[in-house]
């Protein structure tokens, strides 16, 4: 790894959200400079506009067309949409949602490319993003098929984390009244193993323990309640254990958070979206960052939406986006460092060394084994 600062690409997201609030509110911190190279995919008049109209200190940006052009240590931002573009602020619009993909479209390229290091996206509306080129219901969808190819398969996992707080899901945004036939053993043992696999080597947890959810209340009462559990997740439980993951449950959702439960685990994982997002937001709503595991690169972002109700009346908090800017440049790090750590292990160097000493000690055996005169 060279000296230069990692590069992190940020969206803008939806124009008429907090995007721009939380991301001007966060980049006033001088010291973000010192730690990464920031690559800003949106619009130097939309940032002007909202500083302007929140009164907002003022960030220096410098102008760039590519993320190759981009100055080290420095706050760079390149023009993704047109400066015709209406800003309204609260107000969910088409214009709106064009631009955010605009910036999401660009920033991935560059990613894909190598040319920034890891992406932090701001909030979108997943109604107006809508388009030919995105037909997803969110960025998790989104990346997990621009990432996927056939010489090099991924599947994406949405993990929700704060500090020791991670929440992942088996199922994203499934509508609950498919989430039952969605919950089966080998997506359940399939998610374990890329929960495991993610935090040992995203968040450098070298045994995780993962806590399993059920999906029915009180975890199916032995059956009385819903069978789900004994039939599918328990065995599911067990597969993953046999495989040296340790996994544990399945706990009833309210009783494994309320009585804290949680802080044992290095994991969670919930059934379904508001399963785990629900006690995650009320535990963890002002720090917490959604990180797309399972991608060959590292994307987060804040855990909250576009906030249209409060946009552009400078009340929103940027301790969100921040969190995912230093967790994207945490992951990325670990990962590197994990990498390097296996890619040569202990035990292949000891096989090495057997299998070369190996005619050696044949000779020597062969030796001491002949007739001697």
């Amino acid at each position: 790894m060279n000296n230069r600062k990692i590069k992190v690409g940020i969206t803008h997201g939806d124009t008429n959200g907090i995007g721009y609030e939380v991301m001007l509110k966060m980049l006033e911190d001088t010291r973000i400079a010192d730690l990464c190279t920031v690559v800003v995919y949106g619009s130097g008049k939309v940032a002007s506009f909202y500083r302007k109209a929140m009164e907002l200190p003022q960030v220096q940006f410098n102008r760039i067309d590519t993320a190759a052009e981009a100055k080290d240590g420095a706050y760079n931002i390149i023009n993704v949409v047109g400066e015709d573009l209406k800003v309204d602020p609260g107000t969910a619009s088409e214009e709106a949602g064009a631009a955010a993909l605009a910036a999401l479209e660009a920033a991935v390229a560059d990613l894909r490319a190598g040319d920034i290091d890891v992406l932090v996206t701001a909030p979108i509306n997943k109604h107006t993003i809508q388009s030919s080129s995105f037909n997803f219901p969110g960025h998790t969808e989104y990346l997990e098929t621009s990432f996927n190819t056939d010489d090099a398969p991924c599947k994406a996992l949405m993990i929700m984390c704060a500090d020791k707080l991670r929440v992942a899901l088996l199922t994203t945004h499934t509508p609950f009244a498919k989430v039952a036939e969605a919950v089966t053993k080998e997506a359940i043992v399939e998610k374990l193993k890329q929960f495991d696999r993610s935090l040992r080597r995203d968040f450098g947890v070298q045994s995780p323990r993962i806590a399993v959810l059920s999906l029915n209340p009180h975890a199916g009462e032995d059956g009385l309640l819903g069978s789900e559990e004994k039939d599918i997740i328990i065995p599911a439980i067990k597969e993953a254990r046999d495989e040296r993951i340790l996994a544990f449950g399945p706990y009833a959702s309210d009783g494994f958070f309320g009585s804290g439960n949680y802080t044992a685990f290095d994991g969670v994982l919930a059934m379904y979206h508001d399963q785990g997002l629900t006690p995650f937001k009320t535990l963890a709503m002002d720090s917490g960052v959604n990180f797309t595991a399972g991608l060959p690169v590292v994307r987060t972002s804040p855990d909250h939406g576009t906030g249209y109700d409060i946009a552009c009346k400078n009340e929103a908090n940027p301790e969100s986006m921040r969190c995912a800017l230093y967790t994207a440049i945490d992951i990325y790090r670990h990962r590197i460092n994990y990498d390097e750590a296996y890619s040569h292990p202990l035990r292949h160097q000891h096989l090495e060394k057997e299998k070369s000493g190996k005619p050696e000690r044949d000779a020597v055996a062969a030796a001491s084994a002949a007739p001697k005169e």
